[in-house]
């Protein structure tokens, strides 16, 4: 069968819509997009991975926004920002408020503001590169602010590479995506100016909380 080539938006759409994705290039066989979890309500584990959050708090690429809804529920001021107007629709449909905004390329409400800037999900991989999410991320914060970031568990060697997406007879443009690991994540932060403050493991799943570096910003 001939897959058609439609931009990144429109087939992520497709899965959002409820049609069976997967991601290829990323590993040698195609792997299937857990959308399921993403549009379902946020689970306890989720919620763990949240109780790092503080105060005002960006949810990058927030996708059909279970994150940002349950970042509400627990009383923050939330914004939902991704590429795809699905996934910003979805976000709305909560009753979360969200922009379609790429984080590396537009200007964003609130810069230099906000006191949480999350990545969640596997999102450290926006744009294939880490130093520079990371450092876009930074430069979002106010005074005392943090990025919570998903990572892949210890063993998970940082990697970067070329991916489709493949859903309902079309395929995606490539995009650059990134994937990041526990075990290599202060490196890559300090490299953003950034430092760890803290690792936890919350039902198999890793997350790092990010600071900037230096006594003017604790």
């Amino acid at each position: 069968m001939t897959l058609s080539e439609e931009s990144f938006s429109t087939v992520f759409a497709s899965a959002l819509r409820g049609q069976p994705c997967a991601v290829v290039g990323l590993g040698e066989e195609p792997e299937p997009l857990p959308v399921a979890s993403w549009t379902a309500e946020a689970d306890d584990d989720d919620r763990a991975i949240l109780a790092h959050c503080h105060g005002p708090t960006l949810d990058i690429g927030c996708g059909p926004g279970r994150m940002a809804a349950a970042l509400s529920d627990l009383g923050h001021v939330v914004l939902g920002i991704d590429v795809v107007h699905e996934a910003v629709g979805q976000t709305r449909d909560r009753g979360v408020d969200a922009l379609r905004r790429d984080v590396l390329a537009d200007r964003l409400p609130g810069e230099g503001l906000w006191l949480t800037a999350l990545l969640a999900d596997g999102n450290i991989g926006i744009g294939g590169d880490p130093e520079a999410l990371l450092a876009r991320a930074a430069a979002l914060l106010g005074r005392g602010g943090r990025v919570v970031v998903e990572l892949a568990g210890p063993g998970v060697r940082r990697s970067s590479a070329w991916a489709r997406l493949q859903c309902d007879g079309a395929l995606s443009r490539p995009f650059r995506w990134a994937v990041l690991g526990v075990d290599d994540v202060a490196e890559v932060a300090a490299s953003a100016g950034l430092e760890v403050r803290e690792t936890a493991e919350h039902g198999g799943r890793w997350v790092a909380v990010l600071t900037p570096r230096g006594p003017s910003r604790p």
